[in-house]
């Protein structure tokens, strides 16, 4: 079978095991919530929240998440030819022997949360390969050696997008299996935010100037020549035939192989009905991709925080998810993500553990009132 009519049987099986969350278990867990030993709506997003876990798990209270997990995606991109980042794409592999020694960003707030790291090469350069061609503790799952230039071709074949799909969800999966019950999205790869911005400006019909940021802090003309490159992609990608309407088209013209590894990763987290936590742009944008494959899938995702890349705001707006921090951040890794853990183990704490009003013998002065 031809890379242009892939064998899509592994996606649709996938998205056949997400279930639509029932409204009448959110609708309970709300009712629970009312019941709580203080005013009602007081606590802000930290109810939602626990209304959501409720629902995803389809029981009140939901269980309180106590082993998270943390994948990082890793992928190169041909983009980086075009000059949209200061980096050298060896520091995709410098940044991996990093995070497998324990010394990033992402390792010491997983070490503050008591997550899990798992590091999982899906599409890393040759030049950033061979960095850690030794390296223990790596999770070698790699479709391509790094993607197209988006500029002048497609990131990657539909097929191999699929394949990237397929290993995320075993990523996930083998999480699950081993006993975690909140994933948290990761990411790492030279030049990534350039296709996060055209994956949202593609999916959504989004000027690329109002969606594109600075990524690793590039000073103006950078940005500016940034935006053109996004520009041309998508608009590459739009000569090609691609269209808003088919997500998997879209993910292979100008996504990067770490994203279509996230897309799996969400899938499969939905399938189980364990919660996600989405980190900076290039979860987001994936989110965006996962979403339009399986709308019910976004009911397991929650919104780590809020990055300063534009198209994280924009891909979030669309999905109507709510950040839990806004701290300024823009590094990626998953660190914005698992910052967010112990706000959503709070609110699945809150649901399960706080007492009500009758059974804490607590006046509620709302009660009888419409």
């Amino acid at each position: 079978m031809s890379p242009e009519s892939p064998d899509t049987a592994m996606l649709d099986a996938l998205i056949a095991r997400i279930e639509v969350t029932d409204p009448t278990v959110a609708q309970a867990a709300r009712e629970h919530q009312d019941r709580l030993t203080k005013p009602r709506g007081s606590l802000g997003q930290l109810e939602d929240v626990s209304v959501r876990l409720a629902a995803l798990a389809a029981v009140v209270p939901a269980p309180v998440p106590a082993t998270p997990a943390v994948a990082v995606f890793v992928g190169d991109h041909g983009v980086h030819a075009q000059g949209v980042s200061p980096w050298p794409r060896e520091v995709t592999g410098q940044m991996v022997a990093n995070f497998l020694a324990g010394g990033a960003v992402v390792n010491a707030l997983a070490r503050q949360v008591g997550a899990t790291v798992r590091v999982v090469d899906v599409g890393m350069s040759p030049e950033a390969a061979a960095v850690v061609a030794a390296a223990p503790g790596l999770d070698r799952r790699s479709v391509r050696a790094g993607t197209g230039d988006i500029t002048v071709e497609p990131a990657m074949s539909r097929a191999e997008a699929l394949a990237a799909i397929a290993a995320g969800a075993a990523v996930a999966e083998g999480l699950l299996a081993e006993g975690h019950d909140l994933l948290v999205t990761g990411d790492m790869g030279i030049a990534n935010t350039t296709p996060s911005a055209a994956l949202v400006a593609a999916l959504l019909g989004a000027d690329p100037a109002a969606v594109t940021g600075r990524g690793t802090g590039i000073d103006d003309a950078t940005l500016a020549h940034k935006v053109d490159v996004v520009s041309r992609a998508v608009g590459r990608a739009t000569a090609d035939g691609v269209t808003a309407d088919d997500p998997l088209g879209v993910l292979a013209a100008v996504g990067g192989v770490e994203h279509a590894a996230t897309v799996g990763y969400l899938l499969a987290a939905a399938a189980a009905q364990v919660p996600v936590v989405l980190d900076g742009v290039i979860a987001c944008s994936s989110a965006l991709v996962a979403a339009r494959l399986a709308p019910a899938a976004r009911a397991a995702m929650f919104a780590g925080h809020r990055s300063v890349e534009p198209g994280a705001s924009a891909a979030l707006a669309a999905l109507d998810l709510v950040p839990l921090l806004d701290l300024g951040m823009r590094l990626g890794e998953g660190s914005g993500g698992v910052l967010a853990v112990p706000v959503i183990q709070a609110a699945a704490r809150v649901l399960a553990e706080v007492a009500t009003f009758d059974g804490a013998g607590v006046t509620d002065k709302t009660a009888g009132q419409e």
